[in-house]
């Protein structure tokens, strides 16, 4: 079972976001970029039917020659081989554009399965894995939490409100995976050293026209200061007070 892996490079979220001085971009020096949780999923599942299954894995990324790192991490877990669409602009690209550059990539490749989180955590769109199955005129099931498969079909339990839906769809197809699929492994030494000889393929996309316009980043407006309305019960009838008339909450 030949499987395609999308990945997609972003800053940790742990990481302390601050606007560059164009206004226009984040401030990147002191980002650690990691790769996406959520693409994490989805490579543990690949892995997961690699070994019940054989085959092979694929990572494709879309993005700048320093998204390089994101790969290596993703061959470190297990993969087979890795392609890096190059693109510097990568960063100001919508789903749509990003979805087309990986569909045109992918389209004459030999695969079964196409695997991917189901959003990015900086960008939280939720829409690149559906736009390249729609690109690619095959099915999705989106956000699965559980997923079996055999050699011509695939079924998978999606999360909806009060309960799971289960879904089935021949392959190819491509999964959009969600927290709960698994529980990613992490790279050992091993497969650390074994990543530095792993194939990456460098492709340079021409992304022309592609990239959006950002008119401005903005921080979001500061909570404004809490106050002391009194001590004691007396405090409580000015407490609702306040509450009704002026927070209009009760």
């Amino acid at each position: 079972m030949n499987i395609i892996v999308l990945v997609k490079q972003v800053p940790d979220t742990e990481a302390k976001i601050r606007i560059a001085d164009d206004g226009k971009q984040i401030d990147e020096s002191a980002v650690n970029f990691v790769v996406n949780p959520y693409d994490e999923f989805a490579i543990e599942a690949a892995l997961q039917l690699k070994e019940a299954h054989g085959g092979e894995i694929t990572l494709v990324l879309l993005g700048p020659d320093t998204a390089v790192a994101a790969l290596r991490t993703g061959l470190a877990m297990g993969a087979d081989k890795a392609v890096l669409l190059k693109a510097d602009d990568s960063r100001f690209m919508d789903s749509f554009a990003v979805a087309s550059g990986l569909a045109d990539a992918i389209k004459d490749r030999e695969f079964d399965l196409i695997l991917c989180g189901k959003k990015a955590v900086d960008t939280d769109a939720q829409q690149v894995g559906t736009l390249v199955a729609s690109r690619l005129n095959i099915p999705v099931i989106s956000s699965i939490v559980e997923l079996s498969i055999d050699d011509t079909n695939i079924t998978a339990k999606r999360e909806i409100e009060g309960g799971t839906e289960q879904v089935s769809a021949s392959l190819p197809a491509v999964l959009t995976c969600e927290k709960g699929l698994n529980e990613p492994r992490y790279p050992n030494l091993k497969g650390i050293m074994m990543a530095k000889k792993k194939p990456i393929e460098e492709i340079e996309i021409d992304s022309t026209g592609m990239a959006a316009s950002i008119a401005g980043l903005e921080y979001p407006p500061q909570k404004a200061e809490g106050r002391i309305v009194g001590e004691g019960p007396e405090a409580a009838a000015e407490l609702v007070k306040l509450l009704r008339e002026e927070a209009k909450v009760i």
